[in-house]
């Protein structure tokens, strides 16, 4: 996704002058490229996060449109002080780039983590949250954040996510996309864990369960519409179930007085921490977020154990 990103970013700021990247010191075997091409568009503001953000904040401020890079949770919770007094009050045209969403960094633990984000950048006024599910979302909602005049949260993978979209769909912040039909289940799924839905709803294919699979790469403003109809809804996320997308669907359901007859957020417990170190397959598997888990799981809910 992070490839995906940065070619996608070095083509639009070709066109434009004012866009210009912002870095944390990292990421140079991926932002090398654009560095070299566009130096004047290109900032490294070192191991300080929010420097950065107030940096990107005022140059936003000034005309620019500005993306701030860094490894998971740090372009986010180290400097949220300044995303929300400087970024979000002013209303400014920063994007909040994040490589190494949920457990991508899974061997260098908890720290590295970004399992809160999505929740936190969600209560942001001005925010919009983009959560891609593969490269080619994580092109198309790279354009659309440039594009999109104001704050935005881009959440990518780390590398070797796999490609799901055949051709380029339809992209729009605010909407889902339609990956699969079925009538038994509806499986909602954010931020990279598209492939393992996609499997599992052929898994689940295969034991007689037809679940269908619905992309949401946009969770602020999220499509209502998406989930009509929906009378077994499972949310599957790489996050807490506290606030992500899980969080998302829950209150848009209740407040379109809509309730299916089952409802399961699958992703992290938000009770406490991971203690567990792992590549990110590993963790994945501990917490029930490959195929093999998230079929185990909506068999499980649908059956009543």
């Amino acid at each position: 996704m992070r490839s995906a990103f940065i070619e996608e970013l070095t083509r639009l700021a070709r066109l434009d002058r004012n866009i210009v990247l912002v870095v944390g010191d990292l990421g140079f075997g991926v932002v090398g490229k654009f560095a070299e091409e566009l130096p004047a568009q290109f900032v490294n503001a070192g191991v300080a996060e929010q420097n950065m953000t107030g940096l990107a904040a005022g140059m936003a401020m000034s005309g620019r449109t500005v993306l701030t890079y860094s490894i998971a949770n740090f372009p986010v919770i180290r400097c949220l002080e300044q995303i929300r007094n400087d970024v979000c009050y002013h209303d400014a045209n920063v994007k909040i780039v994040a490589v190494g969403g949920g457990m991508a960094y899974g061997s260098l633990g908890m720290t590295h983590h970004a399992t809160e984000d999505l929740a936190i950048m969600r209560a942001m006024p001005n925010m919009v949250v983009l959560a891609p599910n593969d490269p080619v979302e994580a092109k198309l909602a790279t354009r659309a954040a440039v594009e999109h005049r104001g704050p935005v949260y881009l959440r990518l993978g780390k590398q070797g996510e796999k490609r799901v979209h055949a051709t380029d769909p339809e992209f729009q912040i605010g909407k889902s996309i339609r990956m699969r039909e079925g009538g038994d289940a509806t499986l909602v799924v954010t931020g990279g864990l598209l492939q393992n839905a996609m499997e599992a709803a052929e898994l689940l294919a295969s034991r007689g369960i037809q679940a269908a699979v619905i992309s949401a790469p946009s969770l602020k403003p999220f499509d209502a519409q998406a989930l009509n109809d929906s009378t077994a809804l499972f949310t599957i996320e790489e996050h807490s179930v506290i606030g992500g997308l899980g969080g998302v669907v829950a209150e848009t359901l209740l407040e379109r007085e809509q309730r299916p007859r089952i409802f399961k957020r699958i992703g992290l417990p938000g009770e406490q921490f991971s203690s567990k170190v792992g590549d990110q397959d590993y963790l994945r598997r501990e917490f029930g977020l490959d195929p093999d888990g998230i079929a185990l799981t909506v068999e499980r809910v649908l059956s009543g154990k």
